[in-house]
């Protein structure tokens, strides 16, 4: 199995226990893996060798082949148009990655505020694309002009705001533990 495939295979792999209606506790068990180890499969945290795909896919009654077969299929290229407008965003937030995936993005137009301290667990990038921001980050202030960069690790308390009219933000990270709507 390629590199690609093995890291794609988590998705096929949540999809097939979820059709068979399973939970993780369940193909630990029928697999002999831990449920840690398949959750971090399915998340695309892990990847599987070949002798554990094949455990997992005895567990989901089904076959090595067939899971990866199902995880080219879930390999996706998506283009979010500047001026497509998703639901569920407030004024001047625009996602740039549709859906959920392990990477998240949004861009911030205008005077934003948040007016809240964030922490995230995981790693975020902030870009000014255009105008001015001011961050606060572990007491201490940074101020980010067009083309600069912030990179705060996971962990990190912080908060934002835009300093100038038409400033534009982006914010890149790395999204916290993905879970579909419905329960494992």
């Amino acid at each position: 199995m390629d590199e690609k495939e093995s890291l794609r295979v988590g998705a096929a792999v949540k999809r097939r226990r979820r059709a068979l209606k399973l939970t993780l506790a369940v193909v630990a068990s029928r697999s002999g893996l831990s449920v840690p180890f398949l959750s971090q499969i399915e998340n695309e945290r892990a990847r599987p060798s070949t002798r554990s795909l094949q455990l997992v896919a005895g567990a989901l009654e089904t076959t090595a082949a067939e899971l990866l077969a199902a995880a080219e299929s879930a390999r996706t290229v998506d283009v979010v148009r500047a001026a497509e407008q998703l639901h569920d965003m407030p004024i001047g937030v625009r996602p740039l990655v549709r859906g959920r995936h392990q990477l998240h993005a949004l861009e911030f137009t205008g005077e934003q505020d948040a007016g809240r301290e964030f922490q995230h667990r995981n790693d975020e990038l902030l870009f000014v694309a255009d105008g001015a921001a001011e961050v606060e980050a572990e007491g201490r202030a940074y101020r980010l002009e067009r083309g600069d960069t912030l990179y705060l690790s996971g962990g990190v308390r912080h908060r934002w705001r835009a300093t100038e009219s038409g400033t534009r933000l982006l914010v890149v990270a790395v999204a916290e533990h993905i879970e579909a709507d419905d329960a494992s």
